[in-house]
């Protein structure tokens, strides 16, 4: 599966995607996201969507292996 970093989870990750191999589930892919990029940016993902083909699914469902899946913080302005 492909991820999309946008804004602060793009800086906190120096990138703005990534492939990851799955299937695994949003639980699991949270998990790994927090043990891979440290405990700040776990703070930053437990405020942002994840939305998987632009769904959003809960920490339960498996993701497929061609998904792609965006991590939005949340964005200030209007």
């Amino acid at each position: 599966m492909r991820l999309r970093y946008f804004a602060a989870a793009a800086e906190m990750t120096g990138r703005h995607e990534q492939d990851v191999d799955g299937p695994i589930t949003m639980g699991q892919l949270r998990a790994w996201l927090e043990s891979e990029y440290g405990p700040v940016f776990a703070q930053v993902l437990r405020r942002s969507s994840l939305l998987v083909d632009g769904h959003r699914p809960g920490d339960d469902d498996a993701l497929p292996d061609g998904a792609t899946v965006d991590v939005l913080p949340p964005f200030a302005g209007g």
